[in-house]
Formats: structure tokens, sequence, C-alpha cells
């Protein structure tokens, strides 16, 4: 085949059973047989035979050399139809293989804090989280994405899946307090290493985003972390808010609410093989999600395929017409 591809003139073109054509001669074969097996049955042969003497071209049946080509015709297109003919399509690489990556977002109250800028608009922390985000889902064509939100306990809005639209969709439909004022990190580690668990090895990622301290919850957040690097998940924590200070004309003032315990999400991110980061405005979030694109690189493209299409109908409907034209070509010549 490969020597024969040189010289095919339609190279978008290929025969999936291109052994079928050495059916070609067969007509003739049978009919020699069927002469040297019995030279006087010319006489008491039933139609079909008479057929086979048509398809080679006369003998002592009479039949016109324009039904003869018609049979001709149409057994080729029938064996070209049986080669299946196959159509290339427009080359697509797909990816390889993707990561496994959960989204574990903070909803407690106190990502109500309306100390953030987005679009020169002062809005709140869960706001530019979920801007953030859903510009970094935007990127991760190729991954299967799930999404938990937590606050005083943790809960799975979506499973892992490819379809990152419907997380798109479930990210923007959470609100601040969706599972209650307070924040529960061990948690959220512990059911996002569940839903992971039984993904490929490699691939099982976290990202965790929060912006106070755990003070909710079964599991302690070191020992949810001791969970995750026994199933080989590799957990990126983000510190996200303010740095617990505000400013009144000017003058910083201290704030009266617990700052982001960092010393635990660094640690957390540590025992797993992950990264801790800080974010105190919109824009450095975008940069760390921008680093975490990084940090977990989509697999690399697979080969390219060419998608067949089948065109084996055409051929076989020739075979059809140029069969009825010929059964309804007169028989025999006088």
């Amino acid at each position: 085949m490969s020597a024969l591809a040189a010289y095919w003139p339609w190279p978008d073109l290929q025969l999936a059973w291109p052994l079928a054509l050495l059916a070609l001669p067969l007509p003739i074969l049978m009919l020699a047989w069927k002469r040297r097996a019995d030279p006087g049955a010319a006489l008491r042969v039933p139609y079909a035979a008479a057929e086979l003497e048509a398809l080679a071209g006369g003998g002592r049946v009479g039949v016109s050399w324009l039904r003869s080509g018609l049979l001709w015709l149409g057994w080729l297109a029938l064996c070209l139809a049986m080669a299946r003919p196959q159509q290339l399509g427009e080359a697509i690489t797909p990816p390889q293989e993707g990561r496994q990556m959960m989204l574990a977002m903070d909803v407690s109250g106190s990502m109500s804090e309306p100390d953030m800028v987005l679009g020169a608009q002062a809005v709140e922390r869960l706001t530019a989280a979920k801007a953030v985000l859903a510009d970094f889902l935007d990127r991760r064509a190729g991954d299967r994405v799930g999404l938990l939100v937590f606050g005083d306990r943790a809960y799975t809005l979506t499973p892992l899946t490819a379809d990152l639209s419907s997380v798109r969709d479930q990210l923007r439909d959470s609100v601040v307090g969706l599972a209650g004022r307070e924040t529960a990190i061990g948690d959220a580690i512990a059911l996002a290493v569940k839903r992971l668990r039984n993904q490929p090895e490699g691939q099982r990622v976290l990202i965790l985003l929060t912006d106070g301290v755990s003070n909710a919850g079964v599991l302690e957040p070191l020992r949810a972390a001791e969970l995750a690097r026994a199933e080989g998940v590799r957990v990126h924590t983000v510190a996200f808010g303010s740095d617990g200070s505000a400013r009144f004309f000017g003058i910083p003032v201290a704030a009266d609410r617990d700052p982001v315990d960092e010393a635990t999400l660094r640690r957390i991110a540590e025992m797993t093989g992950g990264r801790f980061f800080r974010a105190r405005d919109t824009d450095q979030l975008a940069g760390i999600y921008a680093e975490l694109d990084r940090l977990e690189p989509i697999a690399a493209k697979g080969p390219t395929l060419r998608p067949r299409n089948e065109r084996y109908a055409w051929p076989l409907a020739v075979a059809l017409l140029l069969g009825a034209l010929a059964w309804a070509w007169p028989e025999r010549r006088r």
C-alpha cells in the first residue's frame, strides 16, 4: 500500500480494506471453473450463470456490449464499496491527558469584606475571587475540574468533570454563607481528597483559597494534609485578603478580625508538595492563578489525528444503479 500511495490521486481518500479489490476478477474465474467442470452445461445453467457469461463479455448467451459494460462497472463499484473508502477529515490534536483538579473556595462570612478592587470598583472578596477563578477555568481546557465550597462544613458543588461550563455556572451562583459563616479548612481538604483518591496518580491536585483561620469542622487542617499526602494529592494553598489593617483618612488602623493563618497554609502546601501563595489584592490573586497554570500545565498534546468519514455508500449506490440498468436492458440480441 505504501508504494501505491505515491500514485494515489486522492490523498484524503483511503481504503480501509484494500484487499477487497482482489475480488475484481472473481466473475471470470468462476465462469472459467464452471466451463472446465461441465463443458455441456451451457444449455442447462440457471439465469445466474448467464449473468456470469454477460460479465465475461459474451459466450453462448448473446448479450449486448452495453449491458456487459454496465455489469462490469457495477461489479467494480461493488468491489470498491467492499473496500470501504474513507475520507480523512481536518487534523485535530487532542490533549494526551489532563489534570484531575479540585477547586476549594472559602465562602465564610469574612469573604463579604469589600476590600478588593475589580474594574476600578470596590467589591467583596468573594466577587473578586470568582472573577479570577472564572478566568482560570477558561485556561483549563483538557482538565477535569471539580468545585467545592466550605464554611462551617465543606460541600461539593460540582464533581470532577470536563464540562467546565457547569463548573463556571456553579461558581457564579456561589454566595457568602452558602456553607456557613465559619471556616472548616480541614474538612475541605478531606472532602477534596475523597473526590480525588480514585484518579490517576500524579494528576491529583487541590487548589484551596481562604481568607481566614480554621475555626470549624471535624478535622484539623494539618491532619487533613497528612491524608492528602498519603493519597498523593498535591495541595496549593492561597491566602486571600488584606493584611488585617484598614485605613481611615490615610491612617492605618488595626481591624477587629482574625488575620489569615499563613503558617498553617504554608505547612499544608509543604507537606503535600504544593505551593503557598499570598494575595492581598485582585491583581496579586490573578497573578497567582497564572503561576498555577505554569505549575500545573495541561499535559502535552497527543499525536495529530484525522477523523475518518465513511464513503462506501457512494460506490454502493452506483453499483445498485448500474445493476438495475443492466437488469432492465434487453437480455439477448438477435
